[in-house]
């Protein structure tokens, strides 16, 4: 995996301190994310708060380990998340980043931006991202950390490219001057092209711990 990362940032001329893995591990159990965190990984993406809820008390003492909500968080269940997780990056609303900033604690948050017409996406609207990204700055609990989206699935990593190389060009957009913006893109098949488009967070679960088996 990490020659994968390198060769990706070789390609792309990047250093690999530019990338941050964040291993997928929804559906596995806690001790694979303590495993991992063994094998030297420090930041873990789970995808629903119920679940991680029942993983957090087994994980919690794992000193630098960074927990990152990569599913859709539905807003009364915003304090739960804020307990649980120390960067939510699929913030979409300004309600959603009020409730986040109402529970007092302190929060890195992403905006998750909607690029794909599929129904079963979640993010905001493009055109909406630069309001967004203003009103979570207003926020004096949450820390706009950056953006993220997820494209469609698609066998071949050169289509979903454009999806990638558009979230940047939005990040570029609304950043401000000197504020950093990570962008969170690309999974286990198509990093590569995330990273040579800018990903600085890349979301891998299967080609770390291989295909989550069905329940």
């Amino acid at each position: 995996m990490d020659e994968r990362i390198e060769q990706a940032c070789r390609d792309a001329g990047r250093r690999r301190d530019e990338i941050t893995l964040v291993a997928v591990t929804k559906v596995f159990p806690a001790a694979v994310i303590v495993e991992a965190y063994e094998a030297g990984l420090r930041d873990f993406g789970e995808n629903y708060v119920q679940e991680f809820e029942g993983k957090q008390a087994e994980v919690r003492g794992l000193e630098g380990a960074r927990f990152h909500l990569i599913g859709h968080l539905q807003s009364n269940k915003s304090r739960r998340a804020a307990e649980l997780f120390d960067v939510i990056q699929t913030v979409d609303t300004l309600k959603l980043a009020r409730r986040l900033n109402e529970t007092g604690l302190r929060l890195e948050v992403m905006l998750e931006v909607k690029l794909s017409e599929e129904e079963s996406k979640h993010g905001a609207e493009p055109e909406a991202v630069a309001e967004l990204a203003d009103a979570v700055r207003a926020q004096p609990n949450l820390t706009l950390a950056g953006l993220m989206t997820m494209p469609p699935w698609y066998d071949d990593p050169e289509r979903t490219r454009p999806y990638f190389r558009r979230l940047r060009e939005i990040a570029e957009r609304v950043t401000r001057p000197g504020e950093p913006m990570a962008l969170s893109m690309g999974m286990s098949h198509d990093f590569e092209a995330a990273i040579q488009e800018g990903a600085t967070h890349i979301r891998v679960g299967t080609a770390l711990f291989g295909k989550r088996k069905k329940a």
